[in-house]
């Protein structure tokens, strides 16, 4: 049975679709609940109390549309968990996944858990936290695929992994900012290369 307030015919999924749209163009702070009832209900909107029936908060649904995302856009930590794959093959191709995602013009540019965080210290500490913890996600999966290099033979093992996870973290986070710039992707694309070198300067001789 539908919870008291909400609407009749609410399709959840599209809703959250449409917030996390909203936030990942304006970020948390700039994505208002007017907009966001406005956006999420269809033609008539959504009224607040079919809003809070249906998500208790705008930190809650900012949750929801952030795990909404992965699903949707988060296949880069897929390939990079990739074991079929050899570790510079599937770093490679994890970064040039990122880069096509984030480039996209079907959806807001750049990177969700990047760009729409909370920054406001005293506001949003649940979203924030769950941004930190999905960008955490990432290095640990940045992390053991160089350790995985390692073990594999294809990078030294006195590799700086902590230095290369940094390299390579900063460049995702960056692109971001880039795509939103106007940096044109075919520089960005080439940017992936740049930062592979520093793999290849860290490769155990065969």
């Amino acid at each position: 049975m539908a919870r008291a307030g909400r609407p009749r015919g609410f399709d959840r999924e599209a809703a959250v679709d449409s917030a996390m749209l909203l936030f990942w163009e304006r970020g948390y702070e700039r994505t208002s609940l007017d907009e966001l009832r406005r956006t999420m209900g269809g033609a008539k909107g959504l009224s607040s109390a079919s809003f809070y029936a249906a998500f208790g908060s705008k930190e809650a649904l900012y949750c929801e549309a952030l795990a909404r995302y992965h699903v949707l856009h988060g296949g880069m930590l897929e390939i990079l968990r990739d074991r079929a794959l050899a570790p510079r093959a599937r770093l490679e191709r994890a970064l040039r996944a990122s880069v096509a995602v984030q480039g996209d013009a079907s959806h807001p540019l750049g990177c969700m858990l990047t760009l729409s965080a909370p920054i406001d210290a005293h506001a949003g500490g649940e979203a924030r936290a769950v941004a930190a913890d999905g960008r955490a996600v990432t290095r640990a999966a940045l992390r053991d695929c160089l350790q995985a290099g390692v073990e594999a033979g294809e990078l030294r093992r006195d590799a700086d992994l902590q230095g290369l996870t940094a390299l390579f973290d900063g460049f995702l986070l960056g692109v971001s900012i880039q795509v939103r710039d106007g940096v044109p992707l075919a520089a960005i694309e080439a940017g992936v290369g740049c930062a592979l070198a520093a793999w290849d300067a860290c490769a155990a001789r065969r």
